[in-house]
């Protein structure tokens, strides 16, 4: 069993998990654009309080993305770099031209639905791989967008 010799993962089960954080990476890459373009094209009577939601929501969002990214470095791997890319590797689908409320906000909570199924898987494969770096990043991840998930569905009654 061959070990990366930085952290002392196993470089098989590394390689794995860096294929899965790239799924992550490029899901989140597109989701990040889907709430831009809902913080750029948002009308109606909650325009300010939606268009600072989806301002926080996509700074949030950026974080993540670069954390991962560093992640899957950390890990050994390279960081998927391309839309062209994430758009082949992701389950979130791009949205265009979406600019009621109410639309997008379910847009997002189906995304977070997405990114946090597969954030348990990856939480469950870094448990077998020992690696808790990976398993906390999911764990804390999970557990704050579990939070908005609800507040979304409350806001959408």
């Amino acid at each position: 069993m061959k070990q990366l010799k930085v952290i002392g993962l196993d470089e098989k089960k590394a390689a794995s998990l860096g294929d899965k954080l790239n799924e992550l990476l490029a899901n989140y890459q597109i989701f990040y654009m889907n709430v831009r373009g809902f913080h750029w094209n948002i009308k109606g009577e909650q325009f300010f309080q939606l268009h600072a939601k989806f301002e926080e929501t996509y700074d949030d969002l950026l974080l993540k993305i670069d954390e991962i990214a560093e992640r899957i470095l950390t890990l050994g791997q390279r960081p998927m770099h391309a839309y062209s890319t994430y758009i082949k590797a992701s389950d979130i689908e791009e949205v265009k031209d979406v600019h009621e409320g109410r639309a997008c906000v379910g847009n997002i909570l189906d995304s977070y639905q997405t990114i946090i199924r597969l954030q348990r898987d990856i939480q469950a494969l870094a448990d077998d791989a020992g690696d808790e770096g990976t398993s906390a990043l999911m764990s804390d991840y999970i557990r704050e967008q579990e939070k908005t998930s609800w507040m979304l569905t409350s806001y959408l009654g």
